[in-house]
């Protein structure tokens, strides 16, 4: 068997195709979003968010609702509880995410334990990206795809808010509304990469490309086009070797994606480990 056909083979069926394109679209898009994340160190509150989705999905199974818009509800719910326990002055803002999204990802599970359901509501978690149907594919295109207009519309806005909040401010622009807004898209990016990797994964796919675009250069605007290129050529490898495997997609792509990470964490010429321990042996030996 040829590369081609390698290639090839995985296309000629439907469910492949629309999971590739699925994953693709969410990989982009969470891209793109990490570089801002990892610049105004938010990891911890991508996790917050891509767990405290989990009811917002179960609820909206149990009233017929499409799982896009519970989740996102909850996403923006749980933003709001951070802020309001963090502005109370007495818990610190990495405790307020801790107390919400642990305690709303524990209501789905409660949630999940105790809905009679003919389907397993597990894939929630773990994620179901092959068996994404064209109506969830559409769902995900156009959640991604204002994701993603917002992001490209508002980048100016939002790098001088994670460089310089008090020199945006000084030019005319609200911090407070650009943060709402950052936390908006994380929100609404959490719910277009739930399909893909389900609510335990979201945050890798939300933190690892940004993280490793980072370690390649030292510009926010290479990171912007360096991001969303890895990560789709690392979701399409996982994608493929789940088919090839057997093995879990959603996993896979993840997997795939901290590898390259730990490359360039090793080799990267700009912080890289190989590059530190050789700018150190010269030093050492004088």
């Amino acid at each position: 068997m040829t590369l081609l056909d390698l290639l090839l083979e995985p296309l000629q069926y439907d469910f492949m195709v629309r999971a590739l394109a699925t994953t693709v679209l969410a990989s982009v898009v969470c891209a793109l979003l990490s570089c801002w994340l990892i610049l105004v160190g938010w990891s911890l509150m991508g996790d917050a968010v891509s767990h405290a989705v989990l009811p917002g999905v179960v609820l909206a199974y149990v009233v017929g609702a499409p799982f896009a818009l519970g989740a996102l509800v909850f996403g923006v719910l749980a933003v709001i509880l951070i802020g309001v326990v963090r502005d109370s002055g007495r818990i610190r803002e990495d405790a307020a995410i801790g107390i919400v999204f642990t305690t709303l990802f524990a209501l789905g599970l409660v949630l999940i334990s105790v809905t009679p359901s003919q389907t397993d509501l597990n894939h929630i978690i773990f994620g179901n990206i092959l068996g994404v149907s064209p109506a969830e594919l559409a769902q995900v295109a156009v959640l991604a795809g204002i994701a993603f207009t917002v992001l490209v519309l508002k980048r100016r806005d939002l790098t001088l808010y994670a460089f310089d909040p008090a020199h945006a401010h000084a030019i005319g622009l609200s911090p407070r509304r650009l943060g709402a807004l950052l936390l908006g898209l994380l929100a609404l990016t959490a719910v277009v990469a739930l399909q893909v990797v389900g609510v335990i994964l979201v945050v890798a796919m939300l933190i690892i490309p940004g993280a490793t675009a980072r370690l390649l250069t030292d510009r926010f605007g290479r990171m912007l086009v360096i991001a969303p290129i890895l990560s789709a050529t690392c979701s399409v490898a996982g994608i493929y070797l789940s088919y090839w495997l057997d093995a879990a997609p959603g996993g896979l792509v993840v997997v795939v994606q901290g590898s390259v990470f730990a490359l360039a964490h090793l080799l990267s010429p700009h912080g890289g480990l190989l590059r530190l321990q050789a700018r150190r042996a010269p030093a050492a030996a004088r």
